[in-house]
């Protein structure tokens, strides 16, 4: 909850980001012709194998290879033009905020000399790479997953099926991460920050440690603060990487597994080559989303 003494700003930043709201509509338009253009390089493979292969036509190769270099620099443009105009809209935001926060921790230390603090500027910074990395950019994205399957269930019904079963797995895996490493890491950063306080004490009164022959007791004490949180910090990290490389490993197989299906779909003759390939092509997108989505 916020006090009263923190509304205004908080309205302000609302209100300023209210006014910026036509550059996110036309990053999300930018971003309808991203996730479209995405599927490029499946329309590609699925025309190689099913019409430039049974044909045997080097022209209609040679045109569709144009079409796609053609695409792909589109692609290119499109995803710059999306990048840009979030990171100029952080900085508006920056620069807009700043000063008001410059001058609020300035008249907060006048009033109050031991509180000041310069942790909204860095609060503002985190907003501004917000906005112009990854988790934006997922916001974008995200709503595209449903759409990969339901091409997949186009393809036919068992790769949709099987698509909705392996974004399941994907997810599950990535919230028993979460739940798994969370602890661990809160722990971890909680030692850190009490080492780091009680370093930055000892430093505030070093002569009188050194004074009283202190230092050496200091010392022991710091570094028992600091073992114990390289201790946590390393069971945290062995948690994350089990249960990162079991997703990893996950989505790989996954992808091996829709080839299989794929392949006997197209023995039976339910499905062509090129189907098969994209099908592949087109779950590992799904489950890349749910990367970007679970990883911000």
């Amino acid at each position: 909850m916020f006090t009263k003494a923190s509304s205004p700003e908080k309205g302000e930043l609302i209100a300023l980001i209210k006014t910026l709201k036509g550059s996110f509509y036309f990053a999300a338009f930018v971003s309808l012709f991203v996730n479209l253009l995405m599927l490029v390089p499946t329309l590609y493979m699925l025309q190689l194998y099913d019409r430039v292969l049974a044909s045997r036509s080097i022209e209609t190769l040679i045109m569709l290879t144009i079409i796609v270099v053609v695409m792909f620099f589109v692609l290119g443009m499109l995803e710059f033009v999306r990048s840009r105009i979030l990171i100029r809209v952080g900085n508006a935001i920056d620069s807009k905020m700043s000063n008001r926060l410059f001058d609020a921790m300035f008249a907060l230390a006048n009033r109050h000399p031991g509180k000041a603090t310069a942790q909204p500027l860095g609060d503002l910074t985190q907003i501004r790479q917000f906005l112009t990395g990854t988790p934006l950019f997922a916001f974008f994205d995200a709503p595209w997953m449903p759409i990969y399957i339901g091409i997949l269930f186009l393809f036919h019904p068992i790769f949709g099926y099987f698509g909705i079963f392996a974004v399941i797995v994907s997810i599950s895996l990535t919230l028993i991460n979460e739940k798994r490493t969370k602890k661990g890491l809160e722990d971890s950063n909680r030692h850190y920050q009490s080492s780091q306080s009680f370093i930055n004490s000892s430093l505030r009164n070093s002569e009188i440690i050194e004074a009283m022959g202190m230092h050496g007791n200091v010392r022991r004490r710091w570094y028992g603060r600091y073992i114990t949180f390289l201790n946590e910090q390393s069971n945290a990290s062995d948690e994350v990487g089990i249960w990162s490389n079991t997703s990893k490993i996950s989505r790989m197989l996954m992808q091996s597994l829709v080839l299989g299906i794929g392949g006997y779909l197209a023995i039976k003759g339910e499905v062509s080559p090129g189907m098969m390939i994209a099908g592949s092509i087109i779950l590992g997108r799904a489950l890349a989303l749910i990367d970007l989505m679970t990883s911000t």
